[in-house]
């Protein structure tokens, strides 16, 4: 299996230091992410005051893949919620799980809740601690 697809959370493990933060850079420079992700990225930081010039060479030092996120993976992301809705998994989430399921991949998330999704969304879910 290829290399994950990164959520959200896991690059901000990473940017933060927090635990599980060594499993991240595991998979930098060049690990994958898709767009809507990398967006969720830059609104944390943006939340946290951080100036627009730091943001961006934060995301630009992670040299991270960035994926698209298009009609195909809005409709799955939208099949997704049935099977998701219990869980607490948000839009941006499931456009994570829809990524990695176009590309037969697994995804690499600190979110203890996506550990019960493996069966019913057919991706495979790494936590990262």
């Amino acid at each position: 299996m290829a290399d994950p697809i990164l959520d959200a959370s896991a690059v901000l493990a990473f940017i933060f230091g927090e635990p599980g933060a060594e499993r991240v850079a595991a998979f930098l420079p060049g690990a994958r992410i898709s767009a809507i992700n990398a967006a969720e990225v830059m609104s944390k930081l943006a939340d946290l005051g951080m100036p627009e010039d730091t943001l961006d060479a934060i995301m630009e030092d992670l040299q991270l893949a960035v994926l698209p996120f298009d009609m195909a993976h809005a409709r799955d992301s939208a099949r997704l919620r049935p099977l998701t809705r219990g869980q607490g998994i948000s839009a941006g989430d499931r456009g994570c799980l829809a990524v990695a399921r176009s590309l037969g991949t697994s995804v690499l998330t600190t979110d203890r809740a996506w550990a019960r999704l493996d069966a019913a969304v057919g991706v495979t879910v790494e936590l990262v601690r």
